[in-house]
């Protein structure tokens, strides 16, 4: 519907473009146009977009409407006159308690900002993450691959193929696909233990990032304070203090950084070793599997 103009405004437009005067008729014309305004009659016809607004159902209306007399809550009983909660199982034993709960919910483990292969060859495309460079933690929050700084930063295999270039990168954590995707193009991944707070200070750069543990030892006293008066105070890095995740650094399959105080043949736990016996029957059948080889190699 076009919008009404009042008499008045009509009138004044019409004697601008047709009566004669000493102006311009571009300049009354203009005059007339900036006369017009919108009316009421538009904003009368406006309405929600579809479905923005749902039809509201009207209970004990009459048994035309289908929801009239009992409103659709049947006849009689705890359901039609007050309210069941939704836990209630009819007054039997609940199931939590006749089989208990399944698992639990750890508040205490840490939460990880995940960063997948295929997004970050996509950020060095992009020219935001230099690949010549060792990549840390503080490149991938710098460069906001990474968002808000978490417990700690995991490299995930997503886009295994995706990744071109070999690359130096050091996270928290990586899962066995990206590992060796990682080392497939000819890089080099490393995961060392961060915390929180570490990333933080790395971000703001009052800490300085090492693949190396914290020196012990009263050997090591004089060369950090010589280091400390050279070029000032910073932030070192943690090392891990519970069993799990020295166990975790101490993998060479997980690339740990601590994996390198390993002697040759211990295992990375700290409690469970293999046994010599065990270890006996693993050498035993390497051997008959080679002699069998070599006997069908003959045949």
């Amino acid at each position: 519907m076009p919008p009404r103009i009042p008499p008045r405004l009509a009138a004044q437009c019409c004697r601008a473009t047709v009566g004669p005067s000493p102006q311009s008729s571009l300049a009354n014309l203009f005059a007339a146009f900036s006369i017009q305004t919108r009316n009421a009659s538009i904003l009368a016809n406006l309405s929600d977009n579809p479905g923005a607004q749902q039809k509201r159902i009207r209970l004990g209306r009459g048994p035309s409407s289908g929801k009239g007399k009992t409103s659709g809550r049947g006849h009689k009983g705890q359901k039609q006159h007050g309210k069941v909660r939704p836990w209630f199982q009819g007054g039997q034993t609940p199931l939590i308690f006749q089989r208990g709960r399944l698992g639990f919910e750890n508040l205490r483990s840490p939460v990880m900002a995940e960063v997948n292969l295929d997004k970050l060859q996509e950020w060095i495309d992009a020219g935001r993450i230099d690949p010549t460079k060792q990549i840390t933690p503080k490149e991938l929050h710098q460069s906001n691959l990474v968002g808000t700084i978490k417990d700690g930063i995991k490299l995930l295999g997503r886009g295994a193929d995706a990744l071109k270039q070999p690359i130096d990168i050091i996270v928290s954590r990586a899962s066995a696909s990206a590992i060796e995707s990682v080392e497939k193009a000819g890089g080099k991944i490393v995961t060392r233990y961060y915390t929180k707070q570490a990333i933080k200070r790395l971000v703001e750069g009052k800490s300085v990032n090492t693949d190396m543990p914290l020196p012990t030892g009263p050997e090591h006293v004089g060369p950090v304070l010589k280091q400390v008066r050279q070029k000032g105070f910073f932030y070192r890095l943690p090392d891990p203090t519970s069993r799990w995740d020295i166990e975790y650094y101490r993998d060479p399959a997980h690339r740990g950084y601590l994996s390198h105080m390993l002697k040759p043949g211990e295992s990375p736990s700290l409690y469970f070793k293999v046994p010599p016996a065990q270890l006996a029957k693993q050498v035993k059948k390497k051997k008959a599997q080679k002699e069998e080889a070599k006997l069908w190699d003959k045949l």
